[in-house]
């Protein structure tokens, strides 16, 4: 069975590296379950890390119902940020170096103490976030054509490729996570907009969740790590030439542009 993991794991990274996704791996193997698809995912990660990849933090996924809708889950996810998916705001991000790249926007916190779970509450995550800012993240799947279920996702390390923090730093107590409002515009124009509610009824709770669901793998969240909460509403399809900017009252903006 471990082998089967790595060799899965091996295929998304190299499906990863070369641009050319896969066939869904619940197709492939019907006997895979969730706990599976987090093994595979950690072997991935692992792999990235062998050949040179450092740990920057950790992304949540599908925990806004929007999210959840347009992929068909009940249920949240998480994946693993590394220094290789950190694109500045400044530059460019060639949408030609993914396979089928969306973007989404969410709050982010940093952490000034660990965090492990088990029993990790609302309390201890409080008291363990530095500061709050803005990020984009630009989600892919190595998945052909975005065919997944839960466990596809999952393996493919939450379908996270890259991530875009705005400069704005907030303290906690400087805002209201759940009643900040978020618009994002595409090219000039209005697209979207949403609460910070969207995300579990309060952003924090989708980092409660993050620590006691990797506790169940023994691992900490660490002092430094960046955690994105989980997008407030869905992910658009980019393309060279878009450029996104979402505006969250009170914390600040985080602008991403595509372009060779």
């Amino acid at each position: 069975m471990a082998e089967k993991l790595k060799c899965a794991a091996l295929e998304i990274y190299e499906a990863e590296k070369n641009r050319k996704p896969i066939a869904p791996l619940t197709d492939t193997d019907d006997s895979i379950s969730v706990e599976d698809a987090y093994h595979i995912q950690l072997e991935y990660v692992e792999e990235r890390k062998r050949n040179g990849a450092v740990m920057k933090g950790k992304k949540i996924g599908l925990t806004s119902k929007a999210m959840q809708t347009m992929l068909g889950v009940d249920r949240p996810d998480y994946g693993h940020i590394l220094d290789e998916m950190v694109f500045s705001e400044e530059a460019p991000i060639d949408a030609d170096r993914f396979i089928a790249p969306k973007v989404e926007f969410e709050i982010a916190f940093v952490l000034k103490d660990s965090l492990k779970g088990p029993g990790v509450t609302l309390d201890d995550v409080k008291q363990a976030i530095d500061y709050v800012i803005p990020a984009a993240e630009i989600i892919d799947s190595r998945i052909k054509d975005w065919k997944i279920k839960f466990e596809d996702t999952v393996a493919d390390n939450g379908s996270s490729a890259g991530v875009v923090f705005g400069k704005g730093k907030k303290r906690l107590e400087e805002l209201d996570l759940p009643n900040v409002e978020m618009s994002v515009y595409q090219n000039g124009s209005f697209l979207d907009n949403a609460k910070g509610s969207a995300v579990l009824g309060n952003p924090l709770e989708a980092v409660v969740w993050l620590a006691n669901a990797l506790g169940e793998y023994d691992i900490t969240l660490h002092t430094g790590e960046c955690i994105l909460a989980g997008a407030l509403a869905k992910a658009v399809p980019v393309q060279n030439g878009d450029a996104f900017q979402a505006e969250f009252e009170g914390l600040g903006t985080v602008a991403i542009q595509f372009g060779k």
